[in-house]
């Protein structure tokens, strides 16, 4: 008897899953929904977005809602711009299985489908856990040296979980599913080098849109190859480079579904989650030891090896590649005993702040465990040097983040009144209607 392929099983498992039944699984989809429309809020006034709709949908038209912009697109365009949105501030989800963001791709490619499909608003929660299973245990299976090389993961792995999204909501065949899965994987692409520019957001918006076009396409009968990941010249073979484990992929699928564990972290800062653990002890220095950024002579941050991959910015310009210096983010919550989004905004970067973290260095512990997707292999260390002599040490360890993104959403969108049935919408929506009036609320504009 031949051997069904990985791609199969894979299209099978998809298929099967029914999240639906884990009211664990469905409570953080919840959570993870209304954390995702925050940042998609708060974002959607950003410059670059600005730039997208102008290129992409300089005239308004279509189904779907563009989030906060007062107009709606075609599906293919809203999945882009929506996507984009909830990835510009730096401040939505990240999962260690994936290292990197699901939640701002898959959701954005769903709701551009609900818009023309009618869908319930429990079977979105459902399909999108199960577009966050195939995203992050793909990311088990093709290992760390995938994003270590240069590939952004939220990029590369963002179209084929997006598409087994949408393969799951609409009920798609085994054989439907995998060819949606390769088209998907095809125009898998993104690179790191981009953080810090426009273009790293982008990522987010074009694999919502390869993905949901994917599965689309697939539907529609447009072919592709039904194997990719077990072709000799396939998605493993060309991106993991050497590390693959694809019996990571289906080993303990949904038990539990990796929405519950690992677990999803919801930003508490708006800037790289890498240098979240940076922040935290730059806050637990001012407030527990008193120290201030005149009493610094010199910081030294130290992290495992590989810990500090995505912080790719050491001597910021402005506040947007400061999203992805650690020496910024310790200046600034350290001088000023918080992180805002007004610190990671396109204004250059104040003289004092610059001042600070031009004292702060960093180092690798190269005899600690590489990091991996297990959070117990992160931290970060500090060592202090005083002017006034002595020193000060702490170390960080795990990835912090918030329990709820309420308080969030209503930061996000400054309280106001048009949102506000936001929060306990998400909480409770469950049929068609409630889904609808989620997309109505969404398609306001954030700017009167």
């Amino acid at each position: 008897m031949t051997q069904t392929s990985l791609t199969r099983r894979l299209a099978e498992h998809i298929l099967a899953s029914d999240p639906a039944s884990d009211p664990a699984a469905i409570a953080v989809a919840r959570k993870a929904v209304l954390d995702v429309l925050a940042c998609a809020l708060g974002g959607a006034s950003d410059r670059s977005l600005a730039i997208l709709l102008q290129t992409f949908a300089p005239e308004a038209g279509g189904q779907a809602v563009l989030i906060g912009q007062g107009r709606r697109a075609d599906p293919f365009t809203a999945a882009l711009a929506n996507g984009h949105a909830g990835h510009v501030l730096d401040y939505d989800d990240v999962h260690a299985s994936v290292r990197g963001h699901p939640t701002t791709v898959i959701l954005p490619a769903l709701l551009a489908l609900a818009a023309t499909r009618g869908l319930r608003a429990d079977a979105l929660l459902s399909s999108y856990v199960v577009g966050l299973e195939t995203m992050a245990r793909l990311g088990l299976a093709l290992g760390t040296r995938h994003y270590e090389t240069g590939f952004h993961a939220t990029a590369t792995l963002g179209p084929v979980g997006a598409a087994a999204a949408v393969a799951h909501c609409l009920r798609f065949s085994p054989d439907q599913t995998a060819t949606a899965l390769g088209l998907a994987a095809t125009q898998s692409a993104g690179l790191r080098l981009q953080f810090g520019f426009d273009a790293k957001p982008l990522h987010a918006g074009l694999a919502a849109r390869a993905g949901l076009s994917a599965a689309l396409l697939a539907e529609n009968g447009f072919s592709g190859a039904p194997d990719f990941l077990d072709s000799p010249i396939g998605f493993l073979q060309a991106f993991a480079f050497g590390a693959e484990a694809p019996e990571r992929l289906l080993a303990g699928w949904r038990a539990p579904w990796q929405i519950v564990a690992p677990g999803l972290t919801l930003k508490a800062f708006p800037c790289c989650t890498a240098a979240h653990p940076v922040a935290v002890g730059a806050l637990a220095l001012r407030a527990e030891a008193g120290l201030t950024p005149d009493a610094v002579e010199h910081v030294v941050l130290t992290f495992p090896p590989g810990g500090d991959a995505a912080l790719v910015v050491s001597d910021p310009v402005t506040g947007i590649d400061a999203r992805f210096s650690p020496e910024y983010i310790f200046a600034a919550a350290l001088a000023d005993g918080a992180l805002a989004i007004g610190h990671f905004d396109e204004r250059p970067v104040r003289p004092d702040l610059k001042r600070l973290a031009q004292r702060v260095s960093r180092r690798h512990d190269e005899t600690a465990p590489r990091l991996s997707p297990d959070p117990t292999t992160r931290f970060v260390g500090f060592d202090v040097t005083l002017t006034a002599g002595g020193t000060l040490a702490r170390r960080v360890e795990g990835l912090p983040g918030l329990s709820d993104a309420v308080d969030k959403f209503r930061d996000a969108t400054n309280g106001s009144a048009r949102f506000a049935a936001v929060p306990a919408l998400v909480h409770a929506m469950a049929d068609e209607s409630d889904l609808a009036q989620l997309l109505h609320l969404l398609g306001q504009p954030i700017v009167a």
